[in-house]
């Protein structure tokens, strides 16, 4: 039998060697799409935890707000977020906000010519950084999880990841103010993406009120989650694509010292975690005398939270104590947040704000380029700014149309209620 030569498609083209001065080009774009995917499937390690979390009875909820948040974070960054966030020469307040336009990509099968061959293509880093822009909004979804309606929280979602995140995050990584001004530094956003979630979450959570029967009493009522098994899983979810957070935004991959780099982070990113989660497991023997599974899940989130504003800088020594002090905050915040009677149903509140704040103080301590001055200015201006902005949006929600569930359907579960599905319909709550 002969063969007959049949023309080649795209994916079976002859291969053709880059020229020397496109290959950073390519790597640098390689790294940004691997690393995105890491990221993105973050999506589905916060889906996973809150799930695990709340209440068999909202657990639906929960699922639809995560796919829909992410969903809403993918068009607001294309339609304006990306440009506000990176304009460039095009500020429309020089240092302060940004350019109003869509993102563009380069045209199809553009020529080396036509790119800078210094970075990464167009649309590998918007879809590096759009992944950031959606982890923001998923730490706002677990704090005010089973008593929050889902459209108002969607219309928050729609004003925080097309201005609130991108105009905060231009004044570091756009080159904005804090950066040329202060100093400031965070290398993954340990303040740009977390604790940007924690203040917006906190807001809502002040204005929202705890569920029904939290506080009763004087005393704090537990909760219980609906699947610890679920929570777990989510978090080891988190742990991975935390590599994919804190090791992409390296940013170049296009040198023996980069990817040396590269690696390095990921080792610390590692210890970290295991450092926030050994120290919580520790500390609930202590203080409880009996392990917290969920306030080591929390730990080891903490600790990657931690070292997220310098993951490059610390031996690996420095980076297991830096996620270790996360772990502690978290162990010690929990309750006093409960004091307050502040209700957060996962713990966001400790791991990304608290532990964020902390791993943002702990940057000069290993990078001598930092300064706790420029640390602290600019926690503090990024923290008003969100918090402040926040907090004005879920008033104007709560005005024009309710923020809260009714307490029949807090009570019935919002899967029911505001869903009518069931995440485990065999199964009475």
């Amino acid at each position: 039998m002969t063969a007959v030569a049949l023309p080649a498609l795209a994916q079976d083209a002859a291969p053709v060697d880059p020229p020397a001065n496109e290959i950073g080009f390519i790597l640098n774009t390689f790294m940004f799409l691997v690393t995105g995917f890491l990221v993105m499937w973050m999506g589905a390690g916060f889906s996973m935890l809150e799930a695990g979390l709340v209440r068999s009875k909202n657990v639906t909820m929960q699922s639809l707000k995560n796919i829909a948040l992410f969903a809403i974070a993918a068009i607001m960054y294309y339609l304006i977020g990306y440009n506000l966030m990176y304009p460039g020469d095009g500020w429309s307040i020089n240092g302060v906000l940004g350019a109003f336009s869509t993102t563009s990509l380069e045209p199809v099968g553009v020529g080396a010519d036509s790119v800078d061959l210094t970075y990464a293509s167009v649309g590998s880093d918007f879809f590096f950084q759009l992944m950031f822009c959606a982890t923001t909004a998923s730490i706002v979804s677990g704090t005010l999880a089973e008593r929050i309606k889902l459209w108002p929280f969607l219309i928050f979602t729609v004003i925080l990841t097309g201005f609130i995140y991108p105009i905060q995050a231009s004044w570091k990584w756009g080159g904005g103010f804090l950066d040329a001004d202060f100093g400031f530094l965070d290398f993954a956003g340990s303040t740009v993406v977390h604790s940007v979630g924690g203040w917006a979450a906190l807001a809502g959570a002040l204005i929202l009120g705890p569920r029904i029967g939290k506080y009763k009493d004087g005393k704090v009522q537990a909760m219980p989650g609906s699947n610890l098994t679920l929570a777990t899983l989510g978090t080891f979810i988190l742990w991975l694509g935390w590599f994919g957070f804190n090791g992409g935004s390296q940013l170049y991959m296009n040198t023996v010292g980069n990817v040396a780099d590269i690696s390095r982070i990921f080792a610390n990113t590692n210890t970290a975690a295991a450092g926030g989660a050994i120290a919580a497991l520790i500390l609930t023997q202590i203080l409880y005398k009996k392990p917290d599974l969920t306030m080591v899940l929390n730990g080891a989130l903490a600790g990657l939270v931690s070292i997220t504003a310098e993951p490059l800088t610390p031996s690996l020594g420095a980076a297991t104590i830096i996620g270790a002090i996360g772990g502690i905050i978290v162990v010690l915040l929990v309750p006093m947040l409960d004091k307050l009677k502040i209700d957060d149903v996962v713990g966001a509140i400790p791991v990304h704000l608290g532990a964020g704040i902390w791993g943002t103080l702990a940057v000069p301590i290993t990078n001598p380029d930092g300064t706790f001055y420029g640390q602290i200015v600019s926690i503090i201006i990024v923290g008003i700014f969100v918090f402040v902005v926040s907090a004005i949006i879920w008033f104007i929600l709560k005005a024009v149309m309710g923020i809260r569930a009714p307490a029949e359907d807090e009570m019935m579960g919002l899967d029911k209620a505001e869903l009518g599905m069931e995440a485990y319909p065999e199964f009475v709550n």
